[in-house]
């Protein structure tokens, strides 16, 4: 088994990227883009400003720019092409076996995949992942055709930003993004792509339903289980005939909305990959008591089941889902302080479950402060997305679950749509949202890297508005993505969210899986002390493991009617049988059949024998059978390959036998007198 981590992604958009081959087959672990690498870009100039030309006058001062504080003109003027995983394209797509999908955003890469040449993979992933998943791209595609119709139709393969002399220039944070280290990164630039092309990606997907079992090729058994970290996420397993894997994804254990992390599902497999790299992204200070790393060391039996039980009630508690809701909460305190004041509010988030809650969380404060306040949602997809999230209970929290038996609606904009307290519409310029607005209000709209979207038109509608905020999630450059909205006087609240497993519960939860070896990530050594070196592997990006087997050899499961044919025979200590049979791989096991054969044939096989005859025995059994002979020549010499006895049968024709330690030779010109030198063997040997 081969794993390779092509990317360890970066933070909740940009998720992980790994390749792994597992019998015989490749399997590539999520597809996403790196969104936050359009922040090099500029958004659709304002009318008055004019496109910045190419001449040499241009270019002297953008290299006087080079070391001085970035600001808007620095920025690439053109139409935007969006940056994938970088070592993805290096692999030929037509080795891809399967693709298992875990979310929304390790999605987005997908259609770049799917439309290349020669590429056949079978596609997983939950039914959730591939609805939402498939809003977010025509999202996407919708909002940069602004940008596309602005530009103008570009059909040079190697656009003008991307020539050397123009990335030679850019500001060393910009070149930094552009071109990465060593510049290795040039080559994952691509242009997105169409609306066709994100219909062809999502009809070759395989839906699954929560824990549904798919087999691939007989071999493999795959499984989605919850993940918790937005609706529809998940972590995966994978069965095969030589080891059971789990994948695990950034993952929560209590969520607010989507079900928690299933991780009891993920139990006692032989392999755990472990991919959650939230905690890197993190500046919170973890004490190395407080993650000692110590996946399954036990001593007492009946001890360690309390033990399990207590861990097992430790990582569901709700302190992270309480956290969360009183982050929700202070936004959306910070949200009435601004309309009190007269300004509005611009919440370009991107996280569904996120934004479903401060929905809820908003209109309530708003309604309970008796403001009229109209809270607008401005999306191409958003009328689909929030129909989509009330008919999926299988994916939700328990607390949303059982809403559905009762009734009510999953979530509360159900309602609020209804009594015209949110607003829906699929875009800025759209003539009802021009004949509703009113300002102050509450705007939901993409695009948080603040690039794309309603979300350029109203940050420069607001942005000299100091009573006016802008809810903003970490993660994001607010220095490089407010570049082209300066001077800015809104206030900007960033916020970070819950996106993984916390270090402190790492060994906590290892110790539940009891896995025998573990894939870690190396960049969180730094972060987490490590007990048993012999049960973990290290791994980091672009680097390939080699996995030794967990199981020296195979289960087979073999047909009764076969079974009872077995003559077993003892060999050196040993009990053997032969048979024969169809083998063949179903569900992730070997599995041996009776063959097919002719009925009229009633010919025995002949024996299989091992070792070599005892020459005196030999010359005793052919004397019963009127063959004479004798040993004519032995050859004694151990370390000699050619060492050899030799019987020379003259009676009652001519025949030779050739006994060596690799075979017996018989060498008879009569056809008959060799067939009954080949019994004679028969008795002598043992044969099976």
């Amino acid at each position: 088994m081969k794993f390779t981590c092509l990317s360890k992604g970066g933070g909740f958009h940009f998720s992980p990227c790994h390749m792994l081959n597992v019998s015989g087959f490749r399997i590539l672990l999520d597809c996403p883009l790196d969104l936050s690498s359009l922040a090099i870009f500029s958004p659709v100039p304002e009318g008055h400003q004019a496109h910045e030309s190419l001449d040499t006058d241009s270019v002297v001062r953008k290299k006087q720019k080079i070391e001085k504080t970035l600001d808007a003109n620095d920025l690439i003027l053109a139409e935007p092409w969006y940056k994938t995983v970088k070592s993805l394209h290096l692999w030929d797509a037509s080795f891809i076996d399967v693709v298992l999908i875990s979310s929304p955003m390790g999605m987005l890469g997908l259609p770049f995949l799917t439309r290349t040449k020669d590429f056949s993979a079978k596609i997983y992933a939950t039914e959730a992942t591939v609805r939402i998943g498939q809003l977010l791209m025509e999202d996407l595609v919708s909002v940069h055709m602004e940008l596309r119709q602005f530009y103008g139709p570009d059909d040079s393969c190697f656009p003008q930003w991307m020539r050397w002399e123009e990335l030679e220039v850019l500001p060393s944070e910009l070149r930094k993004i552009a071109l990465g280290k060593d510049c290795e990164d040039l080559g994952a630039w691509m242009p997105l792509y169409s609306a066709v092309d994100v219909k062809d990606c999502t009809r070759k997907i395989q839906t699954l339903k929560y824990a549904e079992e798919a087999c691939y090729n007989g071999a493999l058994i795959i499984k989605a289980f919850s993940s918790g970290l937005e609706i529809g996420t998940c972590n995966w397993t994978i069965n095969g005939p030589k080891r059971n894997i789990a994948y695990i994804s950034s993952s929560v254990f209590v969520s607010t909305h989507a079900m928690d992390f299933d991780f009891l599902n993920l139990h006692r497999n032989d392999l755990i990959i472990y991919s959650d790299f939230s905690s890197l992204d993190t500046n919170k200070s973890v004490e190395d008591d407080n993650t000692y790393f110590d996946p399954v060391t036990s001593s007492n039996a009946s001890d360690d089941v309390n033990n399990l039980e207590e861990i097992t009630a430790s990582l569901l508690k709700d302190d992270e889902s309480t956290e969360e809701t009183e982050k929700l909460a202070f936004i959306c305190a910070c949200a009435l302080d601004s309309v009190r004041a007269g300004g509005s509010v611009l919440v370009p988030i991107n996280r569904l479950g996120i934004v479903l809650c401060l929905l809820e969380q908003m209109s309530l404060l708003l309604e309970s402060s008796s403001l009229k306040v109209p809270i607008y949602i401005i999306s191409s997809v958003a009328e689909e997305l929030l129909a989509f999230t009330n008919i999926i209970p299988e994916w939700l929290c328990k607390q949303r679950q059982e809403k559905l038996f009762s009734g009510e609606p999953l979530f509360a904009h159900v309602n609020l749509i209804k009594e015209r307290k949110i607003h829906v519409f699929p875009a800025v310029h759209s003539p009802e949202l021009l004949t509703n607005w009113q300002e102050p209000c509450v705007v939901f709209c993409p695009h948080w890297s603040l690039r794309l979207g309603p979300a350029v038109h109203l940050l420069r509608h607001w942005c000299s508005d100091p009573n006016s905020l802008l809810v903003l999630e970490s993660g994001v450059d607010a220095d490089i993505a407010l570049l082209p909205f300066k001077p800015m006087q809104m206030k900007v609240l960033q916020c970070s969210f819950l996106s993984g497993i916390r270090l402190q519960k790492v060994q906590p939860l290892l110790k539940i899986l009891q896995p025998k070896l573990v894939l870690f990530p190396k960049d969180l050594k730094c972060k987490i002390q490590i007990s048993d070196a012999n049960t973990i592997l290290l791994f980091s990006e672009n680097e390939t493991l080699r996995i030794p087997s967990s199981k020296e050899s195979t289960d087979i499961d073999i047909a009764t009617d076969l079974a009872s044919k077995f003559h077993w025979k003892t060999f050196k200590n040993e009990t053997i049988t032969r048979l024969e049979g169809e083998l063949f791989m179903d569900h992730g096991k070997h599995r041996l059949l009776s063959g097919f054969q002719l009925a009229n044939s009633k010919q025995q096989r002949p024996l299989v024998h091992w070792g070599s005859p005892d020459l005196k025995l030999l010359l005793t059994e052919l004397s019963k059978m009127g063959i004479n002979g004798t040993i004519k020549q032995v050859m004694e010499d151990a370390k000699s390959e050619n060492s050899a006895s030799v019987i020379d049968i003259h009676d009652p024709k001519k025949a030779l036998i050739n006994v060596r330690e690799t075979g017996t030779l018989i060498i008879a010109a009569d056809e008959n007198l060799g067939s009954r030198i080949v019994n004679a063997i028969d008795i002598v040997l043992d044969g099976i």
